[in-house]
């Protein structure tokens, strides 16, 4: 452990006895940073001049383009919290599907997922799908353990359907395309969103009574007029959703740009359903404020630890000791895994992807693991942040919303059968890594071998005929040179 000294450990520790004690997660790191840079510095680690690169990296952060998607989806999402699109979409799928068993539960997980690809974020997601939901879920007999554990579930979906921030940050971290890594994750959101339903399916066969039917006069007739009232709920979210990512995956704009499109198609969305208003604006932009400004400053601090901690040779030590790992990729893919499962238990996911995800792409692109695999894997996994007992954020926000007749012992133990789904799809995604290659493989294969460059007027060969032609001058189809004899400065024949 101790093969790189014992500096880099030291820092670790630091950094984990800080937040242990609760200080801000952005100063903590940068203050372990700075600490550790002074020592480095007095123990001959790095000179003073190692510590110069500093202001360039906070200058590429604040620089970044990519990063500006962030901002653009958290306020896309907070408009679209606020603009009446959940309140029209749960009512009609609840109406549609509230003649079976489950039927509030299927619309929950499915306009989950529909949220979850315009919005982006998990608060908006839970505290909408709750404040709509769960009241009626309760009236009408569900359990308080189940309709709590599908509300958070169903907000938890947004960490891995695109267009995800977790995603956005990712690829920035690992450096790869935010496109690249949204088409990685469609084949895990859909496998997510079937494994919740086969669930709802399963236990609608087991225990029928603890999700029951809605009343005939709840729901009403199943005629045209409510398909044509689901239909008017859906096709909005599908224009916005292709305009978000469609956009991305043609080609026809960046993530950024793409993020820009979806805020003017979330006011319009607002505007048509008259709710576009300045105090709406007004806390949508505060909100966006808020997160991005949160965003930027770990940012900052991680990158302060992160370069004394490569200075250190930290990014070696840690190398050093999982590339050992038995089993090989899979072995490394199991043990990280279940190392970041327990850091969700303290870190949310934009300080575990800022702090720990630098320190393990190197190692795994080492071992020869697809960076896009392992970051869509990453972001399966982050997802379980928000639902495990006692701090996950989805719970403490549905905790929020939810009458005092719903038990806070019942929302932590609804959640788990829903970790232990999430849990299930992390398995799927490591033993099965065409559920997200897959997607990224469906593309025109072009061999470079069977390349070959034509050029016009050289016989379709690339390259040129031998020189040498009468008068010492090059000879070359349909080009003429005057004889050299014939230039400036040439020597005359015979001399």
């Amino acid at each position: 452990m101790f093969d790189f000294g014992i500096i880099p450990p030291a820092m670790f520790l630091g950094m984990v006895v800080f937040m242990l004690y609760g200080f801000p997660v952005a100063f903590s790191l940068a203050a372990v940073g700075l600490f550790f840079g002074i020592i480095g510095i007095a123990t001959g680690h790095f000179s003073e001049a190692f510590l110069h690169n500093l202001p360039l990296r906070l200058f590429g952060i604040i620089s970044n383009d990519l990063l500006l998607a962030i901002p653009f989806f958290t306020f896309m999402g907070a408009v679209l919290e606020r603009c009446g699109l959940a309140e029209d979409l749960l009512e009609g799928t609840g109406k549609l599907f509230g003649r079976i068993p489950g039927g509030l539960a299927y619309a929950v997980i499915l306009v989950g997922a529909v949220l979850g690809a315009i919005t982006g974020t998990v608060a908006a997601s839970v505290i909408t799908m709750g404040v709509i939901s769960l009241p009626i879920m309760l009236r009408y007999g569900y359990s308080p353990r189940l309709a709590t554990g599908v509300i958070a579930a169903s907000g938890t979906i947004t960490q891995v359907i695109p267009p995800s921030l977790v995603l956005v940050v990712l690829a920035d971290q690992l450096g790869r395309s935010v496109g690249d890594m949204y088409l990685g994750a469609i084949g895990p959101s859909i496998l997510q969103v079937t494994i919740f339903v086969l669930f709802i399916l399963v236990m609608s066969i087991i225990r029928p009574k603890s999700m029951p039917p809605l009343p005939k006069e709840v729901r009403g007739d199943f005629n045209w007029a409510l398909l044509a009232k689901v239909l008017m709920g859906m096709v909005p979210s599908i224009v916005l959703i292709f305009l978000v990512l469609g956009t991305i995956f043609m080609g026809l704009a960046t993530p950024t740009e793409a993020g820009a499109l979806g805020v003017v198609g979330a006011m319009a969305l607002a505007a048509l359903n008259r709710r576009l208003t300045w105090p709406l604006i007004r806390e949508a932009m505060t909100s966006t404020t808020h997160i991005t400004s949160m965003v930027v400053m770990i940012l900052i601090g991680s990158t302060c630890f992160s370069l004394v901690f490569q200075g250190m040779d930290g990014s070696r030590w840690i190398e050093h000791m999982l590339s050992g790992i038995p089993g090989g990729p899979v072995g490394f893919l199991i043990f990280v895994n279940i190392f970041i499962f327990i850091l969700a238990f303290f870190l949310d996911f934009f300080e575990i992807a800022f702090i720990v995800i630098p320190m393990l792409a190197p190692v795994a692109s080492s071992l020869g693991i697809d960076l896009i695999w392992f970051g869509v894997l990453i972001c399966v996994n982050m997802q379980t942040s928000f639902m495990h007992p006692p701090f996950g954020f989805a719970l403490f926000y549905l905790r929020s919303i939810a009458g005092k007749e719903v038990k806070t012992s019942d929302i932590y133990m609804g959640a788990l059968p829903w970790v232990g789904m999430q849990i299930i799809l992390v398995a799927i995604v490591i033993f099965w890594p065409e559920s997200v290659t897959y997607w990224l493989d469906r593309g025109p294969k072009v061999d470079p071998n069977t390349i070959k460059i034509e050029v016009p007027g050289f016989g379709g060969q690339l390259g040129l005929p031998p020189v040498g032609g009468g008068n010492g001058s090059p000879q070359i189809p349909g080009l003429t040179l005057p004889p050299l004899n014939g230039l400036p400065g040439a020597p005359a024949p015979g001399k």
